[in-house]
């Protein structure tokens, strides 16, 4: 208890913890939001993809001392168009177009991040700094947040439509490619968000993590994109704390938090919990 009084204290204290408390939970939110339909599509894969593939962005962004979510977006994009093309003009699979794009960008990064000469920003890159967030890192989070809900409340039922029957999408009329492409922008302006928070190597885990989790518990899209959200902020803020208080790095401590609830839902959520689902089965049988 001495340690959660100690770190509430700090946090009334220090803006820098002010700051990383704001910058989590904003994150925690939007990965969860924009999570949910990761996952509802099956595009896990493509998360990861995306989230690597931003590196030279974000290398030629430092080198050029521009913002890096410029850069890291135009990668992005282009990264989740050079997947489909190859997926569409040749016999290869998506997961193995995929798997070609997101390590060629990825090593490309690291190259132009060594011509950079920049170690310590390549250390934040991967793993993250919640610590050392900017009021720069802020607004711009919260930019992100806002186009977040908002690309959501707009295209809904779209997203809706698209994501359980892309067949049905195409027959209604609605432009499945622009959805796709307009959902690849969010997750890649996601991604950049969380480069301070986790880290690009952890940022695919707080997509998908929190969003798994509260489809353990519920079954509605309405419900689903809430209760993301929530378990991403509830993580951000734990794992925030442990860092803190642990000196644990931040993005570890917040992904690991994440794991944690994950499994304790596995286990124990109503309706698809293993255990509970154990115990039913064995009262049945008497």
């Amino acid at each position: 208890m001495s340690s959660i009084t100690d770190f509430l204290q700090a946090l009334s204290q220090y803006d820098f913890l002010q700051s990383a408390l704001l910058t989590a939970i904003m994150v925690g939110v939007m990965s969860g939001i924009i999570g949910s339909f990761i996952i509802l599509r099956g595009m896990s894969l493509m998360g990861d993809a995306i989230s690597h593939a931003v590196l030279p962005g974000v290398a030629i962004a430092y080198m050029l001392g521009v913002n890096v979510l410029l850069g890291a977006s135009i990668f992005g994009i282009i990264a989740a168009i050079l997947i489909g093309f190859v997926a569409s003009s040749t016999k290869i699979k998506m997961d193995t177009s995929i798997g070609i794009i997101f390590s060629a960008f990825y090593a490309l990064g690291f190259i132009l991040i060594s011509m950079a000469e920049s170690s310590t920003n390549l250390h934040h890159i991967l793993f993250g700094n919640i610590l050392a967030v900017s009021d720069s890192d802020i607004m711009t989070t919260a930019i992100v947040l806002g186009l977040v809900i908002l690309f959501v409340s707009i295209f809904y039922k779209e997203l809706v439509i698209t994501s359980f029957d892309e067949v049905y999408a195409k027959t209604y009329g609605l432009k499945v490619q622009v959805i796709h492409y307009g959902l690849m922008l969010m997750l890649t302006l996601v991604t950049v968000s969380a480069l301070q928070t986790v880290g690009i190597i952890l940022v695919v885990a707080m997509l998908i993590t929190p969003a798994a989790t509260a489809f353990l518990w519920t079954e509605r899209l309405l419900n689903l994109l809430i209760l993301s959200a929530v378990m991403g902020t509830v993580s951000a803020m734990i794992g925030l704390y442990l860092s803190y208080t642990l000196n644990w790095a931040s993005g570890p401590a917040i992904v690991l938090v994440a794991a944690i609830i994950f499994f304790l839902s596995f286990l124990f959520s109503p309706k698809q919990g293993v255990l509970l689902k154990t115990l039913k089965q064995r009262g049945g049988m008497k």
